[in-house]
């Protein structure tokens, strides 16, 4: 397909990929940007040309999660199922990617921005941008591979305090807790830390470092395969919540959420 929001270029032998929404500092997700990033693992499953892929954002984001406007229109019939069918497609094809993939955390990921992130193969992060899955917040379960990515980066417990409370995490924690493997000052030399970990995992033996990974990702699709499908299916749910149609409105208003539980 054609991407609007998703640019590639090749840096010798690593394809990298930036996330660029015109118009948008943020790179929220939409329609089209989550229609995009489905398609953009299909597309790097394809690539013959590149040994390594580094996926980036702008200065201020990587993908700074959903954009709310969009959100009412998941609550229509149909809507939210559509989205989960992308959604699966869209975690399970990140981790059939062959190449080794480095993400390059420039500026803000959350939601499913800090899903993607955090399931590519080795994840470097500037001290000016902020990690998190907020999805609770506005009433919704983390049904995006938050449920995979979290708990297999830093064990379930510690998991649950981000996932539960929909806090972020600086650079500095990130890396002590072990969801990234390394720290950087800002957007700049977060990227080009992360170029530089692409072009060692290009030069070494393709065929080696892409088994690898492949076995790797195979325990993870085994071991986390029903936690994903529950929290998609139980995502969908709570869509048409009451709760989250309250935490909607609660940011428009700009105050606090009452939630109900309903």
């Amino acid at each position: 397909m054609d991407f609007e929001y998703l640019h590639f270029e090749y840096d010798g032998d690593v394809l990298v990929v930036t996330i660029d929404k015109a118009g948008d500092p943020l790179n929220k997700v939409d329609g089209q940007m989550h229609h995009e990033l489905t398609h953009l693992f299909p597309r790097l499953q394809a690539e013959r040309d590149a040994r390594a892929v580094l996926l980036t954002g702008t200065e201020e984001a990587f993908t700074a999660g959903g954009d709310f406007s969009w959100f009412p229109e998941l609550s229509k019939p149909g809507a939210s199922s559509d989205i989960r069918l992308e959604g699966k497609s869209l975690i399970w094809d990140l981790l059939d990617v062959h190449l080794p993939i480095v993400s390059a955390i420039t500026g803000h990921a959350i939601g499913l921005g800090a899903s993607i992130a955090l399931l590519c193969d080795v994840v470097v992060m500037s001290e000016t941008a902020r990690l998190a899955d907020p999805h609770v917040q506005v009433g919704i379960v983390a049904g995006d591979g938050g449920v995979i990515a979290w708990p297999l980066a830093i064990g379930p417990m510690l998991a649950k305090r981000f996932l539960l409370t929909g806090d972020p995490i600086s650079a500095e924690e990130a890396v002590r807790v072990g969801l990234v493997a390394e720290s950087t000052p800002d957007a700049e030399s977060c990227r080009e830390a992360g170029l530089a970990w692409a072009k060692r995992l290009a030069a070494g033996a393709p065929l080696a470092i892409q088994y690898t990974k492949q076995s790797v990702n195979a325990w993870i699709k085994q071991t986390a395969g029903s936690a994903f499908d529950l929290s998609t299916a139980l995502e969908t749910a709570t869509f048409s919540s009451a709760d989250h149609k309250e935490a909607l409105a609660a940011l428009n208003e700009k105050r606090p959420p009452e939630f109900t539980g309903e």
